[in-house]
């Protein structure tokens, strides 16, 4: 159970760094933003595997953010031709 709360801690956190790196009106809320930091994480994590990095530290937490900006993108784009 202490690790579910860690990933959504975790996640949140790197959520909310990749929406203030990402400026820019979002159709998404506190949810969305925890989801994609989480969701984020693990694509990051997975790239990064594929890099030969570890993920864990401060490099495991730039993939997380480089993952989470990659899907606040994706997000925004798929929010936008939505709505059009």
């Amino acid at each position: 159970m202490m690790n579910i709360l860690i990933w959504i801690v975790f996640g949140l956190v790197v959520g909310i760094v990749a929406k203030l790196l990402m400026p820019g009106k979002d159709p998404g809320g506190f949810i969305i933003t925890i989801l994609l930091g989480i969701a984020g994480s693990l694509i990051g994590g997975y790239l990064g595997s594929l890099f030969g990095q570890k993920g864990s530290g401060f490099m495991g937490f730039v993939l997380a953010v480089a993952g989470a900006m990659l899907l606040l993108l994706v997000y925004r784009l798929i929010r936008r031709s939505a709505a059009a």
